[in-house]
C-alpha cells in the first residue's frame, strides 16, 4: 500500500514538474516573442521615419537653407487706389509702405531667419544623435537590457518624431507678424487700411558649375546655378578680382559687371594669374539676410611666348 501511495506522489510530482517546465517555456516564448516584435518596431521606424537617407535628405536642404537668401515678401503686391476722378489705378503697394517701418520689419525678419538656421541646426543634430542612440539599442543591447529599456525607447522615439515635425515645419514659407501697420489711411486715400501679409522667404543659393567655368590665356568663362527655377527677370552681380597683389601690372584688375544671364565671359584678364570670382543677385529692397556667397578660384593660361595682353579697364 505504501508503494502505491509512493507511485501516486511521483506520478503528481512528475506531471507538476511538466506543467512547470511547460509554463516557464511559454513564458520564454512570450518574452522572445514581445523582443522580437518590439525590435522589428524600433527597425521599421530607423528604416522609414528615422532613415540615414531621409537624414542625409534633411542635412542637405538645411545646409542650402544656411546658404540662401531671405527675403520679405509682401501681399498683396499691388493695390487698387483711385484717383480724384475715382479712376482705378493699380498701384505697386511699395509705392505706399512706409519705408522707415519697413526697414524695422526687415530687421525683425532677419532676426527671423538667423533664429530659424540655428534652430534647424539643432534639431538636425538631434534627430542625426537620437538615431545613433537608437541603433545602439538594436545592435549592442541584448534581450533582458532591451525590454528593459522600452519604455524609455519609445520616449526617445516620441521625442525624436516631435523634433522631426518641427524641422518640417521651420522649412516652410513663414508668415512675419509686425505691430507697425505699413500702410496708412493718407497714403491710399482711404478709411479702410488693408490686410497686408507678410513672410519670410528664401531664394536657394547661387552656386559657380566648376565644370562650365574655366579660364583661357586672356579671358574666363564663368557659369552658376540655382537649385530651384529663377523668376526669368533675375538680376546677379559677378565680383572679379586679380589675387596676385603687388605687381604694377595687377593694379585695378578688379571690378563687377551686373547681368541677367547665368553665364558670362570676363574679358582682358592678364595671363598666367590666378583671379578670384564671386556670384551674388543683386540687391534689392526686400532683402533682410545674405549669410554667403559663392566663390570660385580660376587661373589664366600662361603666354606661351606671345606679347602680354594689356588691361584695358571698363
Amino acid at each position: 500500500a505504501s508503494f502505491g501511495i509512493m507511485n501516486v506522489d511521483l506520478d503528481e510530482f512528475e506531471t507538476s514538474l511538466e506543467s512547470t517546465e511547460c509554463s516557464t517555456e511559454e513564458q520564454d516564448n512570450h518574452i522572445l516573442k514581445r523582443y522580437s516584435g518590439r525590435k522589428s518596431l524600433l527597425l521599421q521606424y530607423l528604416q522609414s521615419d528615422l532613415s540615414l537617407h531621409l537624414l542625409k535628405k534633411h542635412q542637405k536642404k538645411v545646409e542650402l537653407l544656411k546658404k540662401s537668401c531671405y527675403y520679405i515678401e509682401v501681399q498683396p503686391s499691388f493695390l487698387i487706389l483711385r484717383d480724384e476722378s475715382f479712376l482705378a489705378i493699380p498701384t505697386n503697394i511699395f509705392q505706399v509702405i512706409d519705408p522707415w517701418k519697413f526697414q524695422k520689419v526687415k530687421k525683425l525678419g532677419r532676426y527671423q531667419a538667423e533664429i530659424q538656421l540655428q534652430l534647424l541646426t539643432h534639431l538636425l543634430e538631434q534627430l542625426q544623435q537620437g538615431r545613433e542612440e537608437l541603433v545602439s539599442y538594436v545592435e549592442h543591447c541584448d534581450m533582458v537590457t532591451f525590454l528593459s529599456k522600452w519604455d524609455s525607447i519609445l520616449q526617445r522615439i516620441s521625442d525624436l518624431s516631435k523634433a522631426m515635425n518641427n524641422l518640417l515645419y521651420l522649412q516652410a514659407k513663414k508668415r512675419l507678424y509686425t505691430k507697425h501697420r505699413l500702410v496708412s489711411c493718407v497714403a491710399i486715400g482711404s478709411s479702410k487700411v488693408p490686410d497686408i501679409r507678410l513672410s519670410l522667404r528664401a531664394k536657394m543659393p547661387v552656386t559657380f558649375d566648376h565644370k562650365e567655368s574655366f579660364a583661357h590665356k586672356n579671358l574666363a568663362h564663368l557659369k552658376w546655378v540655382t537649385e530651384n527655377q529663377e523668376s526669368p527677370h533675375e538680376q546677379y552681380e559677378l565680383h572679379f578680382k586679380l589675387l596676385t597683389h603687388g605687381t604694377q601690372a595687377g593694379f585695378g584688375h578688379r571690378g563687377f559687371v551686373t547681368c541677367s544671364t547665368t553665364t558670362y565671359v570676363v574679358h582682358n584678364l592678364l595671363p598666367d594669374q590666378s583671379y578670384e570670382f564671386m556670384i551674388r543677385r543683386v540687391e534689392t529692397f526686400t532683402l533682410v539676410y545674405e549669410p554667403w556667397q559663392d566663390t570660385i578660384t580660376l587661373t589664366t593660361k600662361a603666354n606661351e611666348g606671345e606679347e602680354e595682353s594689356t588691361w584695358e579697364p571698363k
